[in-house]
């Protein structure tokens, strides 16, 4: 087996090297620092490890070794659970919480780059049983692959995004011109006027119509406003809290928000770079082929 010591030492390293470039902590503060990349860097490790080995455990018909690889690769479904329970009683303390399909997303997130590790560390070691030097080429084109595929589609994709009026007809509250709510007290009202700002996104297809009405990914939206522009909210306060409503006729989803910076190209790039949840994605276009 020392003859694979090579092999497995690099599979290690590229899917490691593979799970740092994957982690980061962004505008969202999660995962934490330094305890919450520990944690992930460390499963990422044994990922790795898990993937390296595995090539050496087939080669010399270790049969054992790879049932009981299969067994621990089947252990990070934990990871999603793990990250599920964390988020959930974190997103209980928000002001704008994240919601269910969301943090669900991240947690599905979390679980998949590490079967992503095995999967460089497997084949970084396979290519590099046949060679040194074909390992590190393998090994660098993976983690090439990593790189430029581990984000994906944001809300620019599907959806424009344009600056609405708020404005009060009576107590009824407006963006542009889709209703939002009743304000009952006049200094709430006054509070709106000042300090709140609308927006409309457009779909731009009728696949882009289905997944901006998913509640979840609207929730998403207002809570990455929150996140990164701050929110004028406070607990007890259910009339100032963000709000988004539909346009059932042609699709296109008002939100009402009270950032701590009402610049509009900021709200408008924060927007555009919402990710689209994996559960909130629907493509009804594909459903018109079979009519």
């Amino acid at each position: 087996m020392q003859s694979y010591l090579l092999p497995v030492v690099m599979g290690v390293a590229f899917g490691f090297v593979a799970r740092t470039m994957l982690l980061r902590t962004d505008f969202r503060q999660y995962p934490t620092y330094p305890t919450g990349r520990i944690i992930h860097l460390s499963f990422g490790f044994i990922a790795a490890f898990i993937g390296a080995v595995a090539i050496p455990s087939v080669l010399e018909s270790d049969w054992t070794a790879v049932t009981f690889l299969g067994l621990a690769a089947t252990q990070f479904r934990e990871v999603r659970k793990m990250e599920r329970e964390s988020l959930q009683n974190i997103d209980n303390f928000e002001l704008v919480k994240r919601g269910i399909p969301f943090i669900e997303g991240m947690a599905q997130a979390f679980e998949s780059r590490n079967y992503l590790v095995m999967f460089t560390a497997l084949l970084t070691t396979l290519c590099a049983v046949f060679s040194t030097w074909i390992g590190i080429i393998g090994g660098i084109v993976l983690l090439l692959i990593v790189k430029f595929h581990k984000s994906g589609k944001i809300i620019q994709s599907i959806g424009d995004v344009t600056e609405a009026e708020i404005r009060f007809e009576g107590p009824t509250l407006f963006v542009g011109d889709i209703l939002i709510k009743n304000v009952g007290l006049e200094d709430t009202r006054k509070i709106i006027t000042e300090k709140a700002v609308g927006a409309i996104v457009t779909p731009k297809n009728q696949n882009g119509i289905v997944t901006l009405s998913y509640l979840g990914q609207r929730q998403a939206m207002l809570h990455h406003i929150a996140t990164i522009l701050g929110s004028y909210l406070d607990s007890g306060e259910p009339a100032l809290i963000p709000l988004t409503k539909r346009d059932m006729e042609d699709g296109r989803i008002a939100l009402f928000f009270l950032p701590r910076e009402k610049d509009f190209q900021q709200i408008k790039a924060v927007l555009d770079n919402v990710p689209i949840l994996d559960s909130a994605i629907r493509m009804p276009q594909e459903a018109d082929k079979g009519k």
